[in-house]
Formats: C-alpha cells, sequence, structure tokens
C-alpha cells in the first residue's frame, strides 16, 4: 500500500509543478489586473475564456483522449498515430474557427449580452477568442506530445515559458497601452500562436497535414463518445458565469472570476492527483487489494483537499483584500465553496477511473448531463436572490448530483469499501473549524487573521489526536522529520518501471477546470 500512495504522491508532484507556480504567478498579478480592469472587463475575458476551453473540446472530437490510448498499443504505428491525429486535429479546429467567425455577432450577444453601445467591442472579443480556439486546441495536443515521450522537463520548461511571455505581453498591452479585456485575450492567444508555430516547428519530422481517414476513422470511433461527457462536465464551469453576466451584469461576473482565481488552489492539487492516480489506479492488478488502495487513497486526498478549503474559507476576505483591488473585494463569499466544489469534483474524477477500470465508462454521460441539468435549475433558482453565493452553492450541489450518481454506478459495477468513518470525521472536523472561525473570530484585523490562520493549521493536528490515521501513516508522517530519507524513498520510486496493466490510454481525462497558460 505504501508503494502505491508514495508512487502516486512522486507522480502528482512532477505533474503539479508547472501548474503551481503558474498558479502563483497568477495571483500575484491580480494586484496589477485588478486595478487596470474594470469589474465588466474582467468578466467578459472569462466568459470567453471559459467558451474557448468548451468549444476546443468540441472541435477536438476526443482525438487528444485517443492518441493517448491508440500511441501505445502494440498493434500501431507510434508515428503514424500522431500524424493522424495531429492532421484531424489541425483541420477540425481551422474549419471550426472558419465556421464560427462569420458568426462572431450573435455569439458575442449571446456570450456576452452586451448593450447596444458596446456591441462593436463585444464582437472583436469574441472573434479574438475565436482565433483562441485554434491555439487552444493545437498547444493542448502539442504539450500532449511531450507526455507521450515521458519528456517532463519539456513539458514543464514549455508550460512555464508559456506564462512567462503571456505576463509579458498582458501586462504590456493591459497596464501599458490600456486595452482591457481585448488585452488579456491578445495578450494570451498571441504568445500561445508564437508557442503553437515554434513546436510544430520541433516536431515537424513526426506531423503531417495530410489526412489518413482509415486511422482517423478508428481514432474517432474511440474518441468521439468520450466528448459530450467532457463538455457536460466542462460546462458546470462556465455555465454559471453566463446565467451570473445575463442576470447580474458583466460586472458580477469579473467578481465571481476572481474568487474561482483564489478557489483554483485546490484545484492545483487535483490536476496533479487527476494525472497521477488514473496509472496507478490501473496498474494494481488484484480486484481486492485495489478496492483498499483505492479507499485508502479517497480517504486520504479528501483529508488535504478539505485542510486546503479550511484554509481558504478562514482566510478568504485577508487573501482578497490584500491581493486584489476594492471593487472586487465581494469575491471572497464564494471562495470556500468554489474550492469545497473543486474537492468534489476531484471525488467525480476517481469514480470516473473506477467505472474505467470496468470498461463501463457509458455510465459517465448520463452522471454529467444529470449535473449539469441541476447546475442550470440552481442557478436560475439561486443567482437572483442570492447573487455569487447562489452560483457557487449551485456549483457544490451539481457536484453533489453527479457524485450521487456515480457512487451509485461504481457500487455496483465493482464495489469499493469506503471508510465512511474516517470520512466523516474530515467533514465533521472541518465543519467545526469553519463555522467557529466565522462566528467567534474578527475578519479583520492581524490578530483576526493570526486566530484564522492557527484555526486552519488545527485540521491535521485534530484529525492525528483523535486517531484518523492509522499506524501505517503515522509511520509515513514520520518520514516528515528525515527530508533526506524521504527523498531517496521518491528517487528510488520514480526509477521503478511502471506495470500498467492495460493501456494508459484509457484514461479518461475531463477538461482541466482552469487553464494554467492564461491569466
Amino acid at each position: 500500500m505504501s508503494g502505491y500512495l508514495r508512487r502516486l504522491a512522486t507522480t502528482g508532484a512532477a505533474y503539479t509543478a508547472a501548474s503551481i507556480l503558474s498558479k502563483l504567478i497568477a495571483v500575484a498579478l491580480l494586484p496589477l489586473y485588478t486595478r487596470h480592469l474594470s469589474r465588466a472587463d474582467y468578466g467578459y475575458a472569462e466568459v470567453l475564456f471559459a467558451a474557448v476551453v468548451t468549444a476546443s473540446i468540441v472541435v477536438r472530437l476526443g482525438l487528444i483522449e485517443a492518441v493517448l490510448r491508440f500511441y501505445y498499443r502494440e498493434d500501431e504505428d507510434q508515428a503514424r498515430v500522431v500524424g493522424a491525429t495531429f492532421s484531424g486535429l489541425f483541420w477540425f479546429a481551422t474549419i471550426g474557427a472558419l465556421i464560427a467567425l462569420p458568426l462572431a455577432g450573435p455569439l458575442a450577444e449571446a456570450l456576452l449580452d452586451p448593450k447596444p453601445a458596446d456591441l462593436h467591442g463585444a464582437i472583436e472579443l469574441t472573434r479574438i477568442a475565436i482565433g483562441g480556439l485554434w491555439v487552444a486546441t493545437l498547444f493542448e495536443y502539442l504539450l500532449t506530445l511531450f507526455r507521450l515521450d515521458e519528456r517532463a522537463r519539456a513539458y514543464f520548461l514549455t508550460t512555464i515559458a508559456n506564462v512567462l511571455s503571456t505576463i509579458a505581453l498582458t501586462i504590456v498591452l493591459v497596464v501599458g497601452v490600456g486595452d482591457g479585456a481585448r488585452g488579456l485575450l491578445l495578450g494570451s492567444y498571441i504568445v500561445g500562436a508564437v508557442f503553437v508555430l515554434g513546436l510544430i516547428f520541433e516536431q515537424r519530422r513526426r506531423l503531417t497535414l495530410r489526412l489518413d481517414p482509415p486511422l482517423l476513422k478508428r481514432l474517432l470511433r474511440f474518441g468521439l463518445p468520450t466528448m459530450p461527457a467532457e463538455v457536460s462536465l466542462y460546462l458546470l464551469n462556465f455555465v454559471d458565469r453566463l446565467i451570473i453576466l445575463r442576470t447580474l451584469g458583466a460586472a458580477e461576473a469579473g467578481v465571481y472570476s476572481v474568487g474561482v482565481k483564489f478557489a483554483q488552489a485546490v484545484n492545483v492539487l487535483v490536476r496533479g492527483f487527476q494525472l497521477a492516480w488514473p496509472p496507478l489506479a490501473y496498474s494494481i492488478r488484484n480486484d481486492d487489494e485495489a478496492r483498499r488502495t483505492y479507499a485508502t487513497v479517497i480517504t486520504l486526498f479528501l483529508a488535504g483537499c478539505t485542510w486546503l478549503v479550511v484554509g481558504l474559507w478562514l482566510l478568504a476576505q485577508y487573501l482578497i483584500r490584500f491581493f486584489v483591488a476594492p471593487k472586487f473585494f465581494d469575491a471572497y463569499e464564494v471562495v470556500g465553496l468554489i474550492a469545497a466544489a473543486v474537492t468534489l469534483y476531484a471525488l467525480y474524477m476517481v469514480m470516473v477511473v473506477i467505472l474505467g477500470r470496468t470498461g463501463r465508462t457509458e455510465y459517465n454521460l448520463p452522471a454529467a448531463l444529470a449535473a449539469l441539468a441541476s447546475n442550470v435549475a440552481l442557478n436560475l433558482i439561486l443567482v437572483p436572490p442570492l447573487g455569487i453565493v447562489g452560483a457557487a452553492l449551485a456549483l457544490v450541489g451539481s457536484y453533489l448530483v453527479v457524485i450521487a450518481l456515480m457512487y451509485g454506478f461504481t457500487q455496483r459495477l465493482f464495489p469499493v469499501p469506503y471508510e465512511w468513518g474516517r470520512l466523516a470525521r474530515i467533514l465533521f472536523v472541518a465543519a467545526a473549524l469553519v463555522g467557529f472561525g466565522e462566528v467567534a473570530l474578527p475578519s479583520e484585523g492581524f490578530p483576526g487573521f493570526v486566530g484564522r490562520l492557527g484555526l486552519g493549521l488545527l485540521f491535521p493536528v485534530i484529525l492525528f489526536a483523535t486517531g484518523f490515521f492509522t499506524v501505517e501513516e503515522r509511520g509515513w508522517l514520520g518520514y516528515l522529520r528525515h527530508p533526506q530519507r524521504l527523498a531517496a524513498s521518491f528517487a528510488a520510486i520514480r526509477s521503478r518501471p511502471a506495470a500498467v496493466d492495460g493501456d494508459p490510454g484509457e484514461i479518461y481525462e475531463a477538461e482541466r477546470m482552469d487553464e494554467d497558460s492564461r491569466f
């Protein structure tokens, strides 16, 4: 068991490194951006960024998911698989962007609901986002090639170089030129286009624009069924902003988006887990051992995420006041709730992998559609009276729906002995700490900050004191007192070859909730 958990921690850390750095940079830049952007500008930009990600999932038609499967098959030519997926994605993205460009006006009205005086600017923003659709789709694929080749260093350096270059250009456009939302979009997608062209040149020997219909047909047969569930899942993190924008206005959508940025602290951990968990989960050959490992991993991962949620919830007002302009201060109201929703999303991803083990992935779509329908309904009910807090509550509620459905599906197909006692202890301790902090501690001043920080740090201490950790887990915690032994242990784990049972490409990859390369 300890070997599996150490492997998970090691690979998760490797995949998460670039995300952690980019998120820290993003938060550090919020004081700059929120002082040079209106709330409406920030709202427009964030809605269009989310729309680009959603459209990208559609135009790629599951080909990125397909390459992850077919590349590792013994009966497939790897070079041919890469060539076929790239040519398919290139033409699908190009055709999709060309179809969308003449529709920029209607799309701008549907997505941004601009006032008549702002319609021209909204159409221009939408045209930039349509160009960004092409860039985002190809950039995601070209980064996937680094993962296929296990070039972790190249993946990290490319991602960080893209982030830093985007920041430099965006600062010039937003702060220097005063381009507002237009500067945010142009800064991200101009830099992205340069990196796409550079990566195409670097990979030119294995890429082609010539379609391979027989292979492309097989790739689409695998990838297309993953697309509807993926779109439905991502729309949970998009439809709320649309409803806020149309119900409360672009300014409130901007405030809500700032709250989402801070909640992404939890998503850093979730993203690493999302990439590291499936190979580990599929590598356990014995079903009984897999069930026990899944139960323990879920318990410990939920404990880690919940600790972050507690900290963000208690310190949200201080973080918001420190990092953003006063006009965005109300964003603190949704930070804790959205962080909780991100944690629920991670639990959903665990259950997706359990379905993947059974081969019954057709259950993903009805669960995702039910969550989307409940999210829309809850937003329409809660946003008018509660504002952005209603949207955050709707997001939590919709993830509870999808988890309940996935729990029913997975327990019928592959029962896992969840550690309900320990899971309940996590939730009880978290609720008690947050409740006490909100009622008894001030939300302003240095004493309040110290008190809330100390209360958040008590979370693992209380779990330890109440006997939450097993004897084996307490032994792992003892490694923290010996960093050299811990580093040596992780190095030994990294050197072991993975024994994946089945194709790594069978991993179902839900779209990330936030893009690392934009700010």
